[in-house]
């Protein structure tokens, strides 16, 4: 992520890369001197255009297909207001600065783990998104078929993610890979905002897990999300003192929905909205499948040395509310 300020706005990029490193659900935010902000869109329906030129194998009308059909399964959850509206096709290039929500194809050789990138112009007073733009890269091969073509990166999978990045989502830590020559190859993930891509070939990402959908309606709740679900609040420590960065999940083992957030704070506080009512079981862990900085400024003192702890108890949500001073003490490893 670059971040680079002008006036009162602020341009920065979120990546999506191929087979090795590029958070849970964790928010988009900005700091401005000593304030913390969400970026979000707050005028709605999210209007974008789509560049008229297509790439090998993917027609402009087929991208416009594929990027529509991304767009309306962000729009299509019931516990959220988001809405987007497809404007036309333009000339223009997804660049930042013309005033204009634009996607497309970019050839870009010299990214070569670089599937796709969304960058946004910021209103630094509010938090608000004013422009996003998103480029695929065609120096990659890329597939809009029903079933996947092998060789090919599934174009509505990552279409789902970069959008997903448009609407004010970072990266999501419920992924597993395992490294093999050439990077890591993503082996499962319980998010479309997991920040490896899956294999060539594959189209495992075209549908929103748990995680993405929590996190989308607690950026955009309707009435619902906050009458329906519930949240967990509370504390990561270590001999007394908070952990910063620790990557805590929520499992309802009645419903097998997994949510997950990050301590955001020196002190260790962390907070997870959007939870179905009744049991959760609660664990802590550290991140250790993914560069660092694909979830945090390089900034900050990510804390990685401590195991694994589950919560000794259950944590019962209720509905509609919700359940807070929960502390998880874990311990060096």
């Amino acid at each position: 992520m670059a971040l680079r300020r002008g006036g009162a706005l602020a341009t920065f990029v979120v990546i999506l890369i191929a087979t090795v490193p590029a958070g849970a659900y964790l928010k988009l935010g900005s700091r401005i001197g000593t304030r913390s902000m969400t970026l979000k869109w707050n005028r709605l329906p999210i209007r974008y255009f789509v560049t008229n030129a297509g790439t090998a194998n993917v027609s402009a009308q087929q991208f416009q297909s594929t990027v529509t059909r991304a767009f309306g399964t962000w729009d299509a959850v019931p516990t959220s207001q988001l809405s987007s509206e497809f404007v036309g096709f333009t000339a223009a290039p997804p660049v930042s600065g013309d005033g204009a929500t634009v996607l497309g194809f970019q050839n870009r050789p010299d990214l070569e783990k670089v599937l796709g990138a969304t960058s946004f112009m910021v209103d630094t007073v509010t938090g608000e998104v004013v422009e996003s733009d998103i480029f695929f890269n065609s120096a990659f091969s890329w597939s809009v078929a029903a079933g996947g073509e092998t060789d090919r990166y599934d174009l509505e999978s990552i279409a789902l993610h970069e959008i997903g990045h448009l609407h004010g989502l970072a990266h999501s830590a419920l992924g597993e890979t395992e490294l093999r020559a050439g990077g890591r190859r993503v082996i499962a993930a319980e998010s479309v905002m997991f920040p490896i891509a899956f294999s060539a070939g594959s189209i495992a990402s075209r549908t929103l897990k748990a995680d993405d959908i929590a996190g989308i309606s607690d950026i955009y709740p309707s009435a619902s999300f906050t009458r329906e679900t519930g949240s967990i609040s509370g504390k990561v420590t270590k001999n007394g003192a908070g952990v910063l960065g620790a990557h805590v999940t929520a499992f309802n083992p009645r419903t097998g929905r997994l949510v997950a957030g990050f301590s955001l704070s020196e002190d260790g506080a962390f907070v997870i909205a959007g939870l179905d009512p009744g049991p959760q079981v609660l664990r802590a862990e550290p991140l250790d499948d993914a560069d660092i900085t694909s979830f945090f400024d390089g900034s900050l003192n990510i804390d990685l040395d401590f195991k694994v702890k589950f919560h000794d108890r259950l944590v019962v949500v209720p509905r509609g509310g919700g359940v807070s001073n929960v502390e998880i003490k874990v311990v060096s490893k």
